[in-house]
C-alpha cells in the first residue's frame, strides 16, 4: 500500500514530516517498507533564467549562456537546440549528480570555455525519455524554486498491510490512526449532497452467498473527459496510470477509503437486469484483454447476453466506459472473501479490488461509497443520477464487548487513566458505553471485525499509546542448576549422536509408528499399543523398536542404487501404554554393500559392528570391556548364530548386536545380510561420577614392552572374551594387551572344542624383568586359565 504525504493531508491535520510519519507508523505497528523520496535525487536542482545566449567561439552547434541562477550570474555552455535567452529551465550546479547522466558534475572546459554548471532536459532528470531540448519551463516559476516543486515530485510510503487490517488499505484507515496516535487531527467529513431522478431502472439480484449485497445506480448524461490535476497527480503519485474520469474515481476511492468501485457502459448492458452470482458461462474477457476461464467459485456478473464482469476481481471488457459513453451503471457491492481469494488464486488474478475484497470491506461504508463516487462523477462529469438499486442483506454489526480498563494494566504493565483508554478507543472507532463504570461495552466499527474480545482491546489501545511504554520488568532469578542445563539421558543422547557421526553412520528420523505384523516381529503389537486414528491404515502401531523402519529406509535406498547404507536413529520405542512404557533407544544397521573389490569377504563385518557398539558405550561414560558377551536371551530377530547380548550379569543388559535373522529379512522384503544393533540408554546404568575435574598423573614406562604367545584350548560354548579378560586379569600392572591373533576348530581337538592363539603384551614399568619373572607370569596365566576350563594347548 503506497500513499504521499499530500494525499494523507487531505484527511489528517498534521505539520509532521513523512520521516516523522513513518516513525509514529512503525511504532504504531504499521510495517513500513520503504519511504521513497523522489525531489532528494533532485534537491540541487533548481529555476534558472537564461539572460543571454551567444555562439560558442569554437564550436557551431554549442551556446554560451548568461544565466541567473540561485547561485547567481553562471557562464554556462549548453548544446541543447532550443536554449534561447528569455527562457526558464533547471540548472545544476557544479558538484550535483546527474540521475539520468550517472555522474557528477566538475568544472572544466568546453573547447576552451569552461561551464560552471548546466542545464538539465527531461531525461537528465529521469522525469521522462525527452532528450531533445532542456526543460522549457512557464514563467511563472521564479528562480531558485527546487526543482522538486516544480514537478510535484512527492515522497512516498509503502508498507505492509496485514491480513487482518483490510481497514488499512486506504488512507483514511492510515489517518484514522495517525491521528489517534496523536500525529495529527481526524478531518471531520460530511456526507455527499446531490439530488436525485427517478428511480434506477435497472434491477439487481444476488445469491447471497457469492455476493451478499448488491447496491448501485444508473448515472445519465455523463461525458467521459480526462480526469483534472488534482485527481490525476494523486493516481500517479502511487505509480497508477490515470484512465479517465470515470475510472479513475472509481480507483480514488478504491485507495482512499478501501472501497473498491466498478462503473459499467450502460448502453453495452443487455437487459435491465444484473445478477450477482455463479454462472455456467465459462470464459470472460477481462478489462486487461485477458480471457479467463471461469467455474463456479467466480462470481460472476450477468446480465441478458452472459457474463459482463467478475464480481469482486475485475469487470469485463465488453461493458467498459470509453470517450463515447454517456449513461454509466455504478456498483458498490460486497462478496464474500473466502470465495474472492480462492477465485483470484485459481485464475492467477491479480488485481487491486480482489486484493481488497479477498481481505474484507467495510460493510458499512457500501452505500455510503457509492454516494461519494456518485458525488465526484457529477461533479466533473456531469449528469442526472437515479435513486439506489440494491438486493440481499448487510451483515450485522459487530457485537459489543465486555471490556474491564484493568485489563490493561494486567496483561500489559501499562498504567492509563480511564478517559485516556476510552480517547484511544474512540478515536480508533468504537463506540464505548459505560465508561464512567469499572464494566464497559465497547461496540467495534463495521471497518474493525478483526476486533473480537477483550485482549484485542487491549492490544489496540497498547498499540496506539505505544510498545516503546511498555514497562521493562526483569524476569525473575532463578537459582543456577548444578548439573547443567541437560538431563543426564539428554546428555548422553547427545554424546550418542555425535560419535555415531564420527564413524560414518548417518542419523535418520523415521516414524514412532509402523504396521501391525512388523510390531509383532520385533516382540511389539499389544492392543494398548494400536492406534485408533493412525496418520496411513498401516501405520496402526507404536514401535517396540527403531530397527524395522531403519531396516525400511535401507531397503527404500538400495531400491535407488545406493547400497551399504549406515543409518542410527535415537528416538523412543514403546513396550507398553503405561507411563514406565516408553524408553529411549539407540539403534542402527549397516546395510549390505554389493561393491566389488580383490579383498571382498576378508573382513567380517561383525567385529567392526562391535567395535561401533562398544565405542559409543564408552563414549557416554561405560566400559564395555567389564561386560559379558553371550549368546543366551537373544531377541528372536537376530540371527542365533551371528548375535550377542553385551550385559552386565544376566539381569543388565548394555546392548544387542549382530546379524538381523533371514526371516525378518525376507518379510521385509530385503536381501542380503543386515547387521544392526540396539542400546536402550533409558535402562543403562549411571556412568561412574569423577570426583575430580583433573586429570591423573602422567605416568610413561621407559621400558620396551614385549610380547609372549599362548593358545588354549576350550569348549566351543565358552567364550573366548573370557579368555581375555580373565588373562588381562591375572596382572594389570604388566599385561597391557591381550589380542587374539588366532582361532581353529577342527581335527586334533576333539568334537566341540576350539583353540585360541592369545598374544600378551607385557610392559614392564620400574625395572626389566628376568626370564625367571616372565616364566613365573606365564604359569600363573596357564593356571588361572585351567581353573576356568582353559587349558593350555600342547
Amino acid at each position: 500500500m503506497k500513499f504521499t504525504l499530500n494525499w494523507l493531508k487531505r484527511h489528517l491535520e498534521t505539520e509532521l514530516s513523512l520521516n516523522e510519519i513513518a516513525e509514529i507508523m512503525t511504532m504504531s505497528g504499521l510495517e513500513v517498507e520503504s519511504l521513497e523520496d523522489p525531489a532528494a535525487a533532485l534537491r540541487a536542482f533548481s529555476v534558472a533564467f537564461v539572460r543571454e545566449a551567444a555562439p560558442h567561439p569554437n564550436a557551431d552547434k554549442l551556446q554560451v549562456l548568461q544565466v541567473e541562477t540561485i547561485d547567481g550570474l553562471k557562464e554556462i555552455v549548453c548544446g541543447a537546440p532550443n536554449a534561447r535567452a528569455g527562457m526558464k529551465s533547471i540548472y545544476a550546479p557544479i558538484g550535483a549528480f546527474v540521475p539520468g547522466l550517472k555522474l557528477s558534475l566538475v568544472e572544466k572546459p568546453v573547447r576552451g570555455v569552461i561551464s560552471n554548471g548546466m542545464m538539465c532536459s527531461a531525461s537528465e532528470l529521469e522525469l521522462s525519455d525527452e532528450s531533445d531540448g532542456i526543460l522549457d519551463l512557464d514563467q511563472k516559476w521564479p528562480v531558485g524554486t527546487p526543482a522538486a516543486e516544480v514537478f510535484g515530485l512527492e515522497a512516498v510510503i509503502d508498507f505492509e498491510v496485514t491480513p487482518n487490517r483490510p481497514d488499512w488499505l486506504g488512507v483514511r484507515g492510515i489517518a484514522r490512526d495517525l491521528a489517534a496516535s496523536g500525529a495529527g487531527t481526524l478531518k471531520t467529513e460530511t456526507a455527499p449532497s446531490f439530488v436525485t431522478n427517478g428511480p434506477c431502472p435497472i434491477k439487481v439480484m444476488v445469491d447471497g452467498l457469492h455476493c451478499p449485497y448488491f447496491a448501485g445506480r444508473v448515472i445519465r448524461g455523463v461525458k467521459s473527459l480526462p480526469s483534472p490535476n488534482w485527481l490525476r497527480d494523486l493516481l500517479i503519485s502511487v505509480g497508477l496510470k490515470p484512465i479517465n474520469a470515470l475510472v479513475d474515481i472509481t480507483n480514488l476511492l478504491s485507495l482512499d477509503k478501501a472501497r473498491p468501485l466498478h462503473v459499467y457502459d450502460l448502453s453495452k448492458i443487455t437487459g435491465t437486469v444484473i445478477e450477482a452470482g455463479p454462472s455456467s458461462q465459462m470464459s470472460l474477457l477481462g478489462l486487461d484483454q485477458k480471457t479467463y476461464r471461469l467455474n463456479e467459485n467466480v462470481c460472476a456478473i450477468i446480465d441478458q447476453s452472459g457474463v459482463i464482469g467478475m464480481g469482486g476481481m475485475m469487470g469485463g471488457l465488453s461493458t467498459a466506459c470509453d470517450e463515447n459513453t454517456q449513461d454509466v451503471f455504478l456498483e458498490s457491492a460486497l462478496f464474500d472473501p473466502l470465495i474472492i481469494a480462492q477465485a483470484a488464486r485459481a485464475l492467477s488474478l491479480n488485481s487491486d479490488a480482489a486484493y481488497r475484497f479477498a481481505r474484507g470491506v467495510d460493510s458499512g461504508f457500501v452505500r455510503e461509497g457509492l454516494d461519494e463516487a456518485t458525488a465526484l462523477i457529477l461533479e466533473i462529469c456531469g449528469g442526472q443520477a437515479t435513486e439506489i438499486c440494491e438486493a440481499g442483506l448487510l451483515p450485522p454489526p459487530p457485537m459489543a464487548i465486555s471490556f474491564d480498563p484493568q485489563r490493561v494494566e494486567k496483561l500489559t504493565g501499562m498504567r492509563l487513566e480511564a478517559s485516556k483508554i476510552a480517547s484511544i478507543l474512540s478515536d480508533l472507532g468504537f463506540v464505548v458505553h459505560g465508561a464512567n463504570t469499572d464494566k464497559w461495552m465497547v461496540t467495534p466499527p463495521t471497518f474493525r471485525r478483526d476486533v473480537e474480545g477483550p485482549a484485542d482491546l487491549v492490544e489496540e489501545i497498547a498499540r496506539i499509546h505505544g510498545f516503546d511504554s511498555l514497562p521493562a520488568t526483569p524476569l525473575p532469578e532463578m537459582a543456577p542448576r548444578p548439573k547443567g542445563v541437560l538431563s543426564p539421558l539428554q546428555a548422553r543422547a547427545r554424546t550418542a549422536r555425535r560419535f555415531m557421526a564420527t564413524r560414518g553412520y548417518q542419523e535418520a528420523i523415521t516414524w514412532s509408528f509402523l504396521p501391525l505384523d512388523q510390531a509383532q516381529a520385533f516382540g511389539g503389537g499389544d492392543n494398548e499399543l494400536q492406534l485408533a486414528n493412525p496418520i496411513a491404515s498401516e501405520l496402526n502401531t507404536m514401535r517396540p523398536s527403531i530397527l524395522p523402519n531403519l531396516l525400511a529406509a535401507a531397503g527404500r535406498n538400495a531400491q535407488r542404487g545406493y547400497q551399504g547404507v549406515r543409518l542410527f536413529e535415537l528416538g523412543p520405542i514403546y513396550q507398553s501404554d503405561t507411563v514406565d512404557g516408553q524408553a529411549w533407544q539407540l539403534a542402527g544397521i549397516i546395510a549390505p554393500s554389493k561393491s566389488r573389490h580383490w579383498q571382498s569377504g576378508a573382513d567380517d563385518g561383525l567385529f567392526a559392528l562391535k567395535n561401533d557398539v562398544f565405542g559409543v558405550l564408552e563414549s557416554i561414560g561405560l566400559s564395555p570391556q567389564q561386560a559379558t558377551i553371550s549368546q543366551d536371551k537373544l531377541p528372536n530377530w537376530y540371527h542365533p548364530g551371528r548375535s550377542a547380548r553385551l550385559g552386565l550379569g544376566p539381569k543388565v543388559t548394555l546392548a544387542h548386536f549382530g546379524q538381523v535373522h533371514p526371516k525378518i529379512i525376507k518379510a521385509l522384503d530385503l536381501s542380503g545380510d543386515y547387521l544392526a544393533f540396539e542400546i536402550n540408554l533409558s535402562t543403562l546404568p549411571a556412568a561412574k561420577s569423577k570426583t575430580s575435574t583433573s586429570r591423573g598423573a602422567l605416568t610413561r614406562s621407559n621400558l620396551m614392552p614385549f610380547t609372549r604367545d599362548l593358545a588354549f584350548v576350550f569348549p566351543v560354548t565358552q567364550a573366548v572374551e573370557g579368555l581375555t579378560r580373565l588373562v588381562m586379569g591375572v596382572n594389570r600392572d604388566l599385561i597391557n594387551q591381550v589380542t587374539v591373533f588366532d582361532y581353529y576348530q577342527g581335527p586334533g581337538l576333539g568334537d566341540g572344542m576350539v583353540s585360541a592363539g592369545l598374544e600378551i603384551t607385557i610392559s614392564p614399568k620400574d625395572k626389566t624383568l628376568s626370564d625367571v619373572e616372565i616364566d613365573a607370569l606365564m604359569q600363573s596365566i596357564i593356571k588361572a586359565a585351567s581353573l576356568k576350563g582353559f587349558n593350555l594347548r600342547a
